[in-house]
């Protein structure tokens, strides 16, 4: 039996287990990216570790998403992650020169290898081939010291594309249609491995568009085949020479299969408040609109944005709309430039703002009270835009235009105008001097710490047996936005656990921190696919800060499980879900870990005299991190000193 491409490149890259679905192995990393929401803690957790340079054969520092510098704290963390960077082996891309992920796509990504990112839409580099993952930051800090990234051995989905697409409906559109068939859980413990003609016939931008939103399913990861469209894509970067072709097996097994035929798709968009709530575009045609946003690192290519700028030709944006563009990097804003696009998209009224994440984590441009704001975005959850009142939309470039234009949302075919055309073997204007090498002599570099930079925190572990209060009780789909929010308040506090958890779950519950700080020790108890969304490990450092010492839920996302477990939070699933209903905000629990290594603890409720079991999916390995208080004191006490 032949391999699918996600068995060759782990079976290249393994360091321990066996590749059975569902066993645990342990992989080398080649590449790690960080960005700056992130990045900070990522690389003060590298530093406590103790290694003087980063042992990857690549790791890249960008700052992307805490642009607005409205005081020093951000400014100074930019200044932290550069000075860093030169001192510990780092190139690091400086603040204008784009988002992580395009620019990654650009000047990084290499067919074949493995990256880990602090960021969950790590997965756009799968356009490339990449075997790329959203981590917690920790886990990239270990990467970058030379240790294995753990993960559960995915099960391969099969999506096979084939037909071809008619005009006006694009790469967002097969993404939305796989999440409205599989909803945000339908890729836990999966790769999305996309193959066909249809597949083919895509564009590199196309298809890191889909792997981008592979995310919102809650996958691994998504990847497509390293093919004559990959090694186009790297030819117009000058990077050719790094190309290497990757494809599945004629005969390779699959554990599951999707297919989708691209000529009966429409235009479609997901309604608030999650991505795989996804109707099509024709059926809430009318609606009125007041902002749009095109760009993030799911749609900002030149080829998203010179569509966005063709339909605009010659037109204004509706009187009553906003319209926001965000360039993917600085060589996409550089070819609009060359192509006379960027003067037609400020003919028409487009705002350009900086190439940034900026509005997709409701760092500025956010919408007004009770506004519906149509984005190019990968993430649409309550209180994303910065305004929780607004209703936003996901959708692609085309339909987003189409509502600028017409003030409602609206089919891009009624315009009247033919669909573009976008020249793919256009030559991008290469220029990497806002991308800095580091220090040849590490010695040389000084790191530079402003006064927001605080101490990182440390879990002293759990004990076999504690009481602890129920802090908070949530629903199914609790994402990390809701843990920890982000924004233009929020996010410039990133390096300052102590200020940054007076946020946690404010979105849900305002009193938390202050509830959890007098309980001393908390549980918080969950339904289904908790932690889902981004990266941030915040969601689970701060909350350890605040005293959580486990949290009780009926499943997990996959990247919030192990931040959780990175920072000694001892992370536990219900054996009968419907015990899930009994327990109530401030029972007081008893938790006995005797039995842990069994796969099982006993959890009693002292409030109503009632005793429940709970499971957990911890290894032996991950079993001692946990007591130990977490993966750095974990690795520093036992690993580094062998």
């Amino acid at each position: 039996m032949g391999k699918n491409i996600t068995q060759k490149i782990l079976e290249n890259h393994l360091i321990e287990g066996k590749m059975k679905a569902d066993e645990k192995i342990a992989i080398k990393i080649d590449h790690t990216l960080t960005q700056d929401a992130t990045g900070t803690m990522a690389y003060l957790q590298f530093e406590a570790l103790g290694i003087p340079r980063v042992k990857t054969e690549l790791s890249v520092s960008y700052v992307d998403h805490n642009m607005l510098q409205s005081g020093f704290m951000n400014a100074d963390d930019h200044a932290f992650l550069k000075s860093i960077a030169a001192k510990h082996g780092i190139h690091f891309s400086k603040p204008g020169n784009g988002i992580c992920h395009q620019v990654n796509l650009e000047r990084f990504g290499i067919p074949g290898k493995t990256l880990i990112g602090s960021d969950s839409h790590t997965p756009t580099a799968g356009g490339l081939g990449m075997l790329a993952m959203g981590a917690g930051g920790l886990d990239v800090a270990l990467a970058m010291a030379g240790e294995p990234f753990f993960l559960t051995m995915p099960k391969v989905v099969k999506i096979h594309l084939f037909g071809t697409l008619n005009p006006f409906v694009s790469a967002k559109d097969i993404i939305l249609e796989v999440l409205r068939r599989l909803t945000v859980k339908g890729g836990v413990g999966r790769v999305m491995e996309y193959t066909g003609p249809g597949a083919a016939a895509l564009t590199v931008p196309e298809r890191a568009t889909i792997t981008n939103m592979g995310a919102e399913l809650g996958a691994t990861t998504s990847l497509f085949p390293s093919d004559e469209k990959t090694r186009h894509f790297m030819a117009i970067q000058e990077r050719e020479d790094q190309w290497v072709e990757l494809k599945a097996d004629e005969d390779a097994a699959y554990d599951e299969r999707v297919e989708i035929d691209l000529a009966t798709l429409e235009p479609l968009i997901a309604q608030p408040h999650m991505p795989d709530q996804v109707v099509k575009v024709k059926d809430i045609a009318g609606k009125k609109v007041n902002q749009v946003v095109v760009g993030s690192c799911t749609n900002s290519s030149f080829k998203d944005i010179s569509t966005v700028a063709q339909m605009c030709k010659g037109k204004r944006v509706h009187p009553d709309v906003s319209m926001g563009l965000l360039p993917g990097s600085k060589q996409v804003l550089r070819k609009l430039v060359q192509t006379g696009e960027l003067d037609i998209l400020l003919e028409a009224g487009v705002r350009i703002l900086e190439s940034s994440c900026g509005a997709c984590i409701g760092m500025g441009f956010s919408p007004r009270t009770e506004g519906v704001s149509l984005r190019t975005f990968n993430r649409n959850f309550l209180g994303r835009t910065g305004t929780k009142s607004a209703m936003a939309y996901l959708c692609s470039p085309e339909v987003a235009t189409a509502a600028a234009l017409t003030g409602k949302i609206s089919l891009p075919a009624d315009l009247g105008i033919a669909a573009p055309q976008v020249d793919v073997n256009a030559k991008f204007p290469i220029d990497d001097s806002m991308i800095l090498a580091p220090a040849e002599d590490p010695g040389s570099a000084a790191v530079l710490r402003g006064p927001n930079i605080q101490p990182l925190p440390i879990n002293e572990g759990i004990p076999d047996k504690f009481a602890a209060r129920v802090i908070l009780k949530v629903e199914d789909d609790i994402t990390t936005d809701h843990i920890m929010p982000a924004g233009a308040k929020i996010l410039p506090l990133r390096s300052n656990i102590p200020k940054i958890s007076q946020h946690v779950f404010e979105v849900i519950d305002p009193t938390f921190p202050a509830r959890a700080q007098e309980a001393g020790t908390g549980v918080i108890v969950g339904g289904e696919n908790y932690g889902q969304g981004s990266s941030r490990e915040h969601a689970a450092l701060a909350p350890m800060y605040l005293g959580i010492r486990a949290v009780l839920v009926k499943s997990f996302a996959r990247i919030h499980l192990a931040n959780l477990i990175n920072f000694g939070i001892l992370p536990l699933t219900f054996e009968n879900p419907e015990d899930y209903a009994a327990i109530d905000r401030d029972d007081l629990l008893q938790l006995d870990l005797s039995s842990i290594e069994s796969g099982k603890i006993a959890v009693a409720d002292k409030s109503k005299n009632k005793t429940y079991t709970a499971l957990h999916p911890l290894t032996k390995r991950e079993i001692d991190i946990v007591k130990a208080g977490g993966a750095l004191s974990y690795v520093k006490k036992v690993k580094l000193k062998k």
